[in-house]
C-alpha cells in the first residue's frame, strides 16, 4: 500500500500536468465570457423575480 505521501506528490504531479493542457482563454476572451456570464445572471434573476411575483399574487388572490 502507498503512503499518503507518496500518492498525494503524484496527485499534485499530475494535476500539474493536465492544466499545462488547459488552453487558457486571452483578455479579450475572458472579458466577452465575463459579459456574457453577468447579463445572464441579470437575465435569470428577472425572471425568477417575475415568477416569483406571479406566484405570490396568485396566492394571495386564492387565500382572500
Amino acid at each position: 500500500m502507498k503512503s499518503r505521501t507518496s500518492s498525494a506528490k503524484r496527485f499534485v504531479r499530475e494535476v500539474r500536468a493536465e492544466l499545462k493542457k488547459v488552453s487558457w482563454p486571452d483578455k479579450k476572451e475572458l472579458s466577452a465570457y465575463t459579459g456574457v456570464v453577468f447579463i445572464s445572471v441579470i437575465v435569470a434573476a428577472f425572471v425568477i423575480w417575475v415568477m416569483d411575483t406571479g406566484f405570490t399574487e396568485t396566492l394571495k388572490f386564492f387565500l382572500k
